[in-house]
């Protein structure tokens, strides 16, 4: 069989290493499929993560910065449905990431939706919709995120 390399990677290939890097906690490897100046934005309220980074290395910055602070041990990344789209760059998934909290050894299941266009094998933009509320209570922290949230202007 050929090797293929990053020149081949159509939607399908760049979500299946996207989901790789998730459940490694790898940094680096996430960021590697991302356009140097690719968008990735988290449209939804996610208490602690900004509402976008800008670039490559604002990626990797932030990932490795939330998942180095996580407890969060993914395991498993169950697809709910994807939807390939009329448009070749775009492919939507559904889906829902599994797991253990390391410090508690309670499971958790978060519910995902990802919008990823790839261009030239390269993430370019992503639209990561997460249920922060989710991952806030199974961190023991959604009395911290409720007060923070009664502080906002």
């Amino acid at each position: 069989m050929p090797d293929t390399t990053s020149a081949d990677l159509g939607p399908r290939e760049v979500l299946a290493r996207y989901q790789q890097a998730m459940l490694d906690k790898s940094a680096d490897d996430l960021a590697d499929l991302y356009a140097v100046d690719a968008v990735h934005e988290f449209p939804f309220l996610f208490p602690g993560m900004p509402e976008r980074y800008q670039g490559r290395e604002e990626v990797r910055a932030g990932y490795r910065a939330a998942w180095g602070a996580s407890p969060a041990q993914p395991q498993e990344i169950r697809e709910v449905v994807v939807h390939e789209n009329t448009d070749p760059e775009v492919i939507v998934v559904e889906q829902i990431v599994s797991g253990t909290v390391t410090t508690t050894g309670q499971s958790f299941d978060f519910p995902g939706l990802l919008v990823i266009r790839v261009r030239n094998s390269q993430i370019v933009h992503v639209r990561d919709y997460m249920d922060g509320l989710g991952v806030a209570h199974a961190m023991g922290r959604l009395t911290a995120v409720s007060a923070s949230l009664s502080n906002r202007s």
